[in-house]
């Protein structure tokens, strides 16, 4: 079951207040994400999954109404309206792992007000956080050109909630493993990880260390090389997988330095000692923009493991998201705020190619080369679509990413693809501003 308590104490007076004046006819919020962040061409839409799961289960019972009432300092009598409330409504919602551009809702519920109010939070947190997290790891796979990429950020990442969510979204992507086992047991991804460089210090010098884990796991093993000097390090690996004669499929990990140069230096140290077939894996403080470097420089690296910066989102780990208002009991309203202005009623994303977007609303047709993006997962309060597998999510954000413009595939300076706006809805956006302009506006001389 949901926590109801999991939200903002003004969500909780508001549907107090709605509950009270008897306004629970159907509401419409957007959220959507109002500009990208710099650096980003484009989104990976992503949290939906999360959202229906708690939206499923959402049940405001007596003992959060005990909690809500001690937050307000009020008797929990006077709270009472908002006991077993439950979510009723409908979620139109982007499916995960799809390309969105600014200013396109991420997903859209429908519901009678005061249920959709007390969700706002939950939605927003799941929704921007993923969303950020599953675009940056995105652009670490378009950094590495085709090479593996895999998540390395459970020990830095703010939670170990969040670490499972990394590894899920950073499979999404296209990551080719995660050191996090649980994640991995649970989303069913290969486990992969190395050693640490406190092994190589408990033992009497680095040859010792590596025989010692190599004659301990079978197979292709990955020898971690810059505990005391690279070359040495990588020397005494090299001694050890041709004496025990466990090349094949095996690698060397470089973790500090100049890895441009050192990988250059590992590799002809490693082909010259008859080796070709070891492989280079590189870490260390890496994400998107590094490995876009060490890729363009031409550096023999085979593989990429990122950690902290990705699993945290570290340029941009916040969005401008908003979940906002767009009809009430029939009727299309807007925010005109300076420089935060709305578009009203329900709305409907029609993808052409190339993704070049058109947001317009939910009821009229799409263009002849247009294909609607929101998608019905919701209704009555539970689940019409079968839970969304990770297989298909990867699937469609492969088609997507390759229908973008390679501007904005970029990772460094890339060109945002900008959705346009239907003429149904710039109609509806002009007529409800004057409709607000004249009937709240105008008495006040504004």
């Amino acid at each position: 079951m949901a926590d109801a308590t999991v939200t903002d104490l003004y969500e909780v007076t508001m549907a107090l207040s709605y509950l009270r004046e008897g306004m629970v006819r159907p509401a419409t919020f957007s959220c959507f994400v109002r500009r990208l962040p710099p650096e980003r061409g484009f989104l990976i839409a992503a949290g939906v999954e999360s959202v229906l799961d708690h939206l499923a289960g959402f049940r405001v019972g007596h003992d959060d109404v005990e909690v809500f009432a001690q937050a307000l300092q009020r008797p929990a009598r006077e709270l009472a309206p908002l006991a077993d409330l439950r979510f009723t409504g409908e979620v139109r919602a982007v499916p995960e792992g799809r390309v969105v551009l600014a200013n396109e809702p991420l997903l859209e519920i429908t519901a009678p007000l005061p249920e959709a109010q007390l969700v706002e939070t939950y939605v927003l947190n799941q929704l921007s956080h993923q969303t950020a997290l599953a675009s940056k790891a995105v652009r670490c796979v378009l950094a590495a050109q085709g090479r593996p990429v895999v998540d390395f950020s459970l020990r830095r990442t703010h939670g170990t909630e969040v670490a499972h969510t990394v590894a899920r979204l950073g499979a999404m992507a296209g990551f080719a493993g995660t050191s996090n086992v649980a994640a991995a047991h649970a989303e069913d991804l290969p486990a992969v990880g190395t050693m640490a460089h406190s092994y190589i210090e408990a033992f009497e010098d680095e040859e010792a260390a590596f025989t010692a884990f190599a004659l301990c796991h079978p197979g292709p093993v990955t020898l971690l090389v810059d505990t005391y000097d690279t070359a040495s390090g990588v020397a005494a690996a090299a001694r050890v997988l041709t004496a025990l004669g466990r090349g094949d499929g095996s690698a060397i990990r470089l973790d500090s330095g100049d890895l441009g140069q050192l990988s250059r230096r590992a590799r002809a140290m490693l082909d010259n000692a008859g080796l070709p077939q070891v492989r280079i894996v590189a870490s260390g403080g890496l994400d998107e923009y590094a490995v876009h470097d060490l890729v363009a420089s031409g550096a023999p690296i085979d593989m990429y493991a990122v950690g902290t910066r990705v699993g945290v989102s570290a340029d941009a780990p916040a969005l401008d998201s908003a979940y906002k208002l767009v009809a009430y009991d029939g009727r299309p309203v807007m925010k005109l705020s300076s420089a935060k202005v709305t578009a009203p009623g329900r709305k409907q994303v029609f993808r052409r190619p190339g993704c070049h977007d058109v947001i317009g609303l939910a009821d009229e047709p799409p263009p002849a080369d247009g294909v609607p993006l929101l998608e019905t997962m919701m209704r009555a309060g539970r689940r019409c679509t079968p839970r969304d597998r990770l297989a298909d999510a990867h699937r469609r954000l492969l088609a997507d990413v390759a229908e973008l413009p390679g501007t904005a595939r970029r990772v460094r300076s890339p060109e945002p693809v900008r959705a346009t706006v239907s003429h149904k809805l710039s109609l509806l956006s002009e007529r409800v501003q004057r409709r607000t302009e004249r009937e709240i506006l105008a008495p006040f001389g504004t």
